[in-house]
């Protein structure tokens, strides 16, 4: 499974979770996730390389204990798993 594809199931799960996703030209730091009157948002920095994008979506997705009861592809929960220990 390519990069884009494991960022785009990430964001997918995000929104499942009820996280507002905003796609915004942050200045190529890759974006991350903060709390804007009690709403969760999730900021995908438009300017940052693909990899940067899905470094940091992944972090925010990380210390997420519901997602150890979903399915998800192996590759994707090995990423998570190697997110939380770093």
């Amino acid at each position: 499974m390519d990069l884009q594809h494991r960022l785009d199931l990430l964001i997918t799960i995000a929104q499942e979770l009820g996280w507002t996703i905003r796609r915004e030209p942050l200045g190529g730091e890759g974006g991350g996730l903060c709390v804007i009157k009690g709403q969760q948002v999730l900021f995908i920095d438009t300017m940052a390389d693909l990899e940067t994008r899905y470094d940091r979506t992944l972090g925010a997705l990380a210390a997420r204990t519901e997602l150890e009861q979903r399915y998800l592809p192996p590759e994707l929960r090995e990423d998570l798993e190697k997110a939380r220990l770093a």
